[in-house]
C-alpha cells in the first residue's frame, strides 16, 4: 500500500517538469487552447499533444470545463503520457469519450505501429460520466484496474493490443453495449462476461479461444457476435438463450459440430460457419437460408448449406457440398442434391442415371467465342462447363446458377443459354430470389454441356400452322404479327423480341425535339426464308403522334437485314395503314423494322447510329496502386455510374489517379491494356500477350484484374513514372513502339481510349533485391501440384513470397502453422522480413510435397487473409501450367473432344473463372 501511495508523486514530478517546458516553449507554437473545438480537444494530430495537455491543465481556461471529447495519440513518452492523463479527471471532469488510440505512424513496410500505452494511472476511475473508451493498436497486456471501475463506460475498444485475458471485474460495467477486442492473445473469457445485461455488440475475433464459458448465453441484450479467426472446437448450448441475436460469425475456426438450438433464434439474420470442421450440420440449420457453409469437409451423406428456393430435396437424399479444391464429384442412381463452390447447384432426382457416373464441372471466364449474345443481350454470369457432354439423362437435372441482377428489367428477361447439338438455344428459365440481390436462375436440363445466364428482351415465341395464327407481344401488347391461311405449307417456329428506344437520346441525336420512333422489332423464324401470303405486321406508332395529326411525309419504315449494320428506308415499298395508334403493313419475309418520325429525309444513316447507341454502354477505366505494395495494379472497366461507389470502397487500399474520361463500348467488346515509359508486366499470365493484358467487357461483370508490374530501369537513383494506356480491339500480332502508338493515337480512327500514370517509387537501399538475394536458399526443388492441374515451382513461390509482405502470418495460420512455429521463425529471421517469409511458405511446401490438395489449400488460405490479387496470380500460374500440359497432350493427339471448348476456334482454351 505504501508503494501505492508513493506512485502519483514522480507523475507529478513529471507534469510539473512538462509543464515548466511547456511554458518555456510557448512561443514556439499555437496553445493548446486553440485546438478547442466546441467540446472537443483533439490532440492526436499535433506533435507533442501531452505537452500542449498539461500547458491548457495548468492554465484552465473556462472552456475547458465543457470538453467532452478528448483525443490524444498514443504515440507518445510513456511516461509524459501517464502524467497527462493523471491531469485528466481534475481538468476535465465532464469528459465523456477518451480516445488513445495507437496504430497512426507505420514502419517502413507500412505495418502499424503500437502505441506505447502499458496501462492507465488508477485516477482515471475518477471519470464518472465517461461513456466510450478507445484503447486501441497498444501495448496493454491486461486491463488496467481503473477500467471495471467506470460504471457509465458504454463502448470499450481493446482491438490489436496484447490482452491474453480478461478479468472477472469486467463484469461490473453493467452499463456496456459494445466491447471489442479483435486481435488480440486471449485464450479464454471470464464467466462474469454473461452478467453485462447491456451488451449489444461483442467482437472477439482474432484470438486464441477454444472455448466459451457457458455464462455467454446470459447476454440477453446482445445482437451481434463476432468469434471468427480463434480456435474454437465446440459451443455452449447456452448460446440458443441469445434471444435478440441477429448475427453471428464464426468462420475459420475448428468446430466440428454447431447447436441444433441456433436455428431457433428468432431474430438471426446470418449465421457464418464457413472454413470450420463441420462433419455433421443439424437438420434444423438446412432449410434456414442465412447460414453459411462453404470450406467445411462434409461428407458425401451429411448435408451441405441451404438449398435454393424451391428446390426441396427428397428425404434421405444424399446432400453433397464441394469446396474449391474438387472439381468432380459421383452420382448415383439414387440421386443426390449438389452445390458447387462457383456458385451452381444441381439436382439430380432418383433414376436420373441408370449407372453410377462422375460428373466434372469448370467455370470458364467469358469470352466472345464461348458467349453467343445477341445485339441486345447482356451477359450476367460467367461460363459453365458440365461433363460428360451430350450425357442424356433419363430425368431431367436440375440446374440453378447464381447471377448478377441487372439493372432494367423492364421489357426484359433472364434465360439460361446452352450449346446443344453445335447451336445455342435459350432454356425455359424460373427465376428464385434468396435474398435482395441473391437471385437463381432455375431450369431444368436434359443434358450436359456449357450453361450460361443472359438478360435479353422479351422474347415470345408460336408454331405458326397452316391454318394461320396471330402472335403479339407480353412486353408491349400493341406490337402484333398476323398469319393468314396459307402462309405456310409447314409448321414453323417464329420468334418476336422488341426492344423499347429512349426517345431523349434520339432526340439529341438528332438535334430535333419532335423526333420519336417506336419500339425495335425483330422476327425470325425457322424454315424457308418466305412466306407463302403477306403477313401484317402491327407496330405502335412513335410517342406523342396519332394518325389523325402526323404529316405522313415525316414517318419512315425502316428495315435491317442481318448481318448487314446499314438500315434502308422501304416507306415506298409498302403500303402503310394507319389508325389513331397503329401502323400496319404487309411482309413476306422477317427480319427487323422501326418507325421513325422525323422531318430528316436520308434517315438511314441517322438509325444506324443510333441503333449502335442503343448498344453502347458508357464506362470509365481506372488504373490504382495498392498502398502498401505499389507495384501491385488493379486495372477495372467500369460503367460510369458504378465508379464513384467503388472507388469509395477502394481508396482505402489503394491509390492513384482519377478515373479516365467517357468512353463507350459495346457488350462483348475486346480491348486491352498497355504499359508504357518502362513499365511491364511481372508474371507470366495466360491473358497478357507481350506485356500487353487482353479484356473483355461484360456490363454487369467486373471487368477487374490485379497484376504486379516491373521495370529495368533503376529504382535506386529516382523514382520510375511510367503509365498504363487502353485500346480497342484485340491485342495485335505485331505490338507497335510506344512512339508509333502515341501517333497512331491521334488519328481519326484512333483504337486509344486512355492513358493514366503509373508510379514506382525510389527504392531505398535495404528495399533492393541486393546481390543473390535468394540465391542461398538451400532448398530441395518443388513441385507442388500435378501435371494435369498445373504446377508451382521453386521459383514461383519465390515470386509470391516477394508478394506477401506484412500479411505473411494470416497466410500462415491460415495454411496451418502453429503460433509457436510463428514465433520461432519471427525469432530467428527477426531482422530480415523476406527471410522470414521465405522459411515459412518453403517449410510449408516441403512438408505438402507429394499430397493432394497442398496448391488449393494455398490458394483458400490467401484468399482467407484478404490477398485475393495473389491467389489470382497462383491460379494464373497453374492455367498456363494447364494450358500447356492440354497442348501437348493435343500435339500428341491424345486429347479427348471435352477438352476443346465450343466456337470456331477451338485450338486455345479460355482463362478459367477465379472464385
Amino acid at each position: 500500500m505504501a508503494a501505492a501511495e508513493e506512485e502519483p508523486e514522480p507523475r507529478a514530478a513529471a507534469a510539473e517538469d512538462a509543464a515548466d517546458t511547456a511554458d518555456a516553449d510557448a512561443d514556439a507554437g499555437p496553445g493548446a487552447s486553440l485546438l478547442l473545438a466546441g467540446n472537443r480537444l483533439s490532440l492526436d494530430l499535433h506533435p507533442g499533444g501531452c505537452r500542449r495537455l498539461l500547458r491548457l491543465c495548468a492554465r484552465h481556461p473556462p472552456q475547458q470545463l465543457g470538453v467532452e471529447f478528448l483525443q490524444l495519440s498514443a504515440h507518445e513518452d510513456p511516461r509524459l503520457l501517464g502524467a497527462a492523463l493523471a491531469q485528466v479527471p481534475r481538468s476535465l471532469p465532464h469528459l465523456r469519450s477518451l480516445v488513445l488510440k495507437g496504430g497512426q505512424h507505420w514502419d517502413a513496410l507500412g505495418a502499424c505501429l503500437r502505441g506505447s500505452l502499458t496501462t492507465l494511472p488508477a485516477s482515471l476511475s475518477g471519470l464518472t460520466r465517461l461513456a466510450h473508451l478507445d484503447l486501441s493498436f497498444n501495448r496493454l497486456e491486461t486491463l488496467p484496474a481503473c477500467v471495471p471501475r467506470l460504471c457509465h463506460l458504454g463502448a470499450l475498444l481493446l482491438s490489436h493490443n496484447r490482452l491474453s485475458e480478461l478479468p472477472e471485474a469486467l463484469g461490473a460495467l453493467s452499463a456496456l453495449t459494445f466491447l471489442s477486442v479483435t486481435h488480440n492473445h486471449l485464450r479464454a473469457l471470464p464467466a462474469a462476461l454473461g452478467a453485462l445485461s447491456a451488451l449489444q455488440r461483442l467482437d472477439l475475433s482474432e484470438n486464441r479461444l477454444d472455448t466459451l464459458p457457458p455464462e455467454v448465453g446470459g447476454l440477453s441484450s446482445l445482437r451481434e457476435l463476432n468469434l471468427a479467426s480463434n480456435r474454437l472446437q465446440s459451443l455452449p448450448a447456452s448460446l440458443a438463450g441469445l434471444r435478440s441475436l441477429q448475427l453471428l460469425v464464426l468462420h475459420s475456426n475448428r468446430l466440428v459440430s454447431v447447436p441444433a438450438g441456433l436455428a431457433r433464434l428468432p431474430l438471426l439474420v446470418r449465421l457464418d460457419l464457413r472454413d470450420n470442421q463441420l462433419r455433421e450440420v443439424p437438420p434444423e440449420l438446412l432449410d434456414a437460408p442465412f447460414v453459411r457453409l462453404q470450406g467445411n469437409p462434409l461428407g458425401e451423406a451429411l448435408p451441405d448449406s441451404p438449398s435454393p428456393p424451391g428446390s426441396p430435396a427428397a428425404p434421405g437424399m444424399p446432400r453433397l457440398l464441394l469446396t474449391s479444391e474438387l472439381d468432380s464429384f459421383l452420382v448415383t442412381p439414387q440421386g443426390c442434391s449438389v452445390t458447387l463452390a462457383c456458385g451452381v447447384r444441381l439436382q439430380f432426382p432418383a433414376g436420373a442415371t441408370a449407372t453410377s457416373v462422375t460428373v466434372r464441372y469448370r467455370l470458364w471466364l467469358p469470352e466472345p467465342r464461348l458467349v453467343p449474345l445477341g445485339p441486345h443481350d447482356s451477359l450476367l454470369s460467367g461460363v459453365l462447363e458440365l461433363q460428360p457432354h451430350g450425357l442424356a439423362f433419363q430425368q431431367e437435372v436440375g440446374l440453378w446458377l447464381l447471377f448478377v441482377p441487372p439493372r432494367a428489367r423492364r421489357c426484359r428477361e433472364v434465360v439460361v443459354r446452352t450449346l446443344s447439338d453445335d447451336s445455342w438455344s435459350d432454356l425455359e428459365t424460373r427465376l428464385e430470389e434468396e435474398a435482395p440481390k441473391r437471385l437463381w436462375a432455375h431450369c431444368q436440363v436434359p443434358h450436359f454441356s456449357w450453361f450460361l445466364v443472359v438478360s435479353r428482351p422479351v422474347s415470345n415465341a408460336c408454331l405458326v400452322p397452316p391454318e394461320g395464327t396471330l402472335l403479339w407481344s407480353s412486353g408491349h401488347p400493341g406490337v402484333k404479327v398476323t398469319f393468314p391461311p396459307g402462309a405456310t405449307e409447314e409448321p414453323r417456329q417464329v420468334r418476336m423480341q422488341v426492344v423499347r428506344v429512349a426517345g431523349r437520346e434520339l432526340r439529341a441525336l438528332l438535334r430535333e425535339s419532335q423526333a420519336a420512333v417506336s419500339p425495335l422489332l425483330c422476327l425470325s423464324q425457322s424454315g424457308p426464308a418466305s412466306f407463302l401470303r403477306p403477313v401484317t405486321v402491327q407496330l405502335p406508332l412513335p410517342p406523342g403522334v396519332t394518325g389523325l395529326s402526323l404529316d405522313r411525309a415525316r414517318l419512315h419504315l425502316l428495315y435491317r437485314a442481318p448481318p448487314a449494320a446499314t438500315w434502308d428506308d422501304i416507306t415506298a415499298q409498302v403500303a402503310l395503314e394507319l389508325t389513331h395508334l397503329y401502323a400496319r403493313f404487309q411482309v413476306t419475309h422477317f427480319s427487323w423494322y422501326w418507325l421513325w418520325y422525323t422531318t430528316k429525309t436520308c434517315v438511314g444513316g441517322l438509325a444506324r447510329k443510333a441503333w449502335e447507341r442503343l448498344r453502347l454502354h458508357r464506362v470509365n477505366l481506372i488504373a490504382l496502386q495498392r498502398r502498401r505494395d505499389p507495384e501491385q495494379v488493379l486495372l477495372q472497366c467500369l460503367p460510369r455510374n458504378k465508379v464513384d461507389a467503388t472507388l469509395r470502397r477502394l481508396l482505402e487500399r489503394y491509390r492513384g489517379p482519377e478515373p479516365s474520361d467517357t468512353v463507350e463500348m459495346f457488350e462483348g467488346e475486346k480491348f486491352f491494356a498497355a504499359f508504357e515509359r518502362g513499365i511491364d508486366v511481372d508474371a507470366d499470365r495466360p491473358d497478357c500477350v507481350q506485356g500487353r493484358v487482353c479484356f473483355v467487357f461484360y456490363s454487369h461483370l467486373k471487368n477487374l484484374k490485379e497484376l504486379y508490374v516491373t521495370t529495368a530501369l533503376d529504382r535506386q537513383a529516382q523514382a520510375v513514372r511510367g503509365q498504363v494506356s487502353f485500346y480497342r480491339g484485340a491485342v495485335p500480332e505485331e505490338v507497335p513502339e510506344e512512339a508509333e502508338a502515341a501517333r497512331q493515337r491521334k488519328g481519326a480512327d484512333a483504337l486509344w481510349m486512355a492513358t493514366l500514370p503509373i508510379k514506382l517509387p525510389r527504392l531505398r537501399r535495404s528495399e533492393g533485391p541486393g546481390p543473390g538475394q535468394g540465391a542461398s536458399l538451400s532448398l530441395a526443388p518443388l513441385n507442388l501440384g500435378d501435371a494435369e492441374t498445373g504446377f508451382l515451382t521453386q521459383s514461383n513461390l519465390l515470386s509470391l513470397a516477394g508478394r506477401l509482405g506484412p500479411d505473411w502470418p494470416a497466410v500462415a495460420l491460415h495454411l496451418g502453422l502453429s503460433y509457436r512455429e510463428l514465433q520461432r521463425i519471427r525469432h530467428e529471421f527477426r531482422d530480415d522480413l523476406d527471410a522470414q517469409i521465405r522459411h515459412m511458405l518453403f517449410s510449408w511446401a516441403e512438408r505438402q510435397a507429394g499430397q493432394p490438395g497442398a496448391v488449393g489449400s494455398l490458394v483458400q488460405a490467401l484468399e482467407q487473409s484478404d490477398r485475393r490479387d495473389v491467389a489470382e496470380e497462383v491460379r494464373a500460374i497453374l492455367e498456363l501450367g494447364r494450358h500447356k500440359y492440354q497442348d501437348g497432350i493435343r500435339r500428341a493427339g491424345l486429347a479427348p473432344g471435352d477438352l476443346a471448348p465450343p466456337g470456331p476456334s477451338a485450338s486455345q482454351s479460355p482463362e478459367p473463372a477465379q472464385a
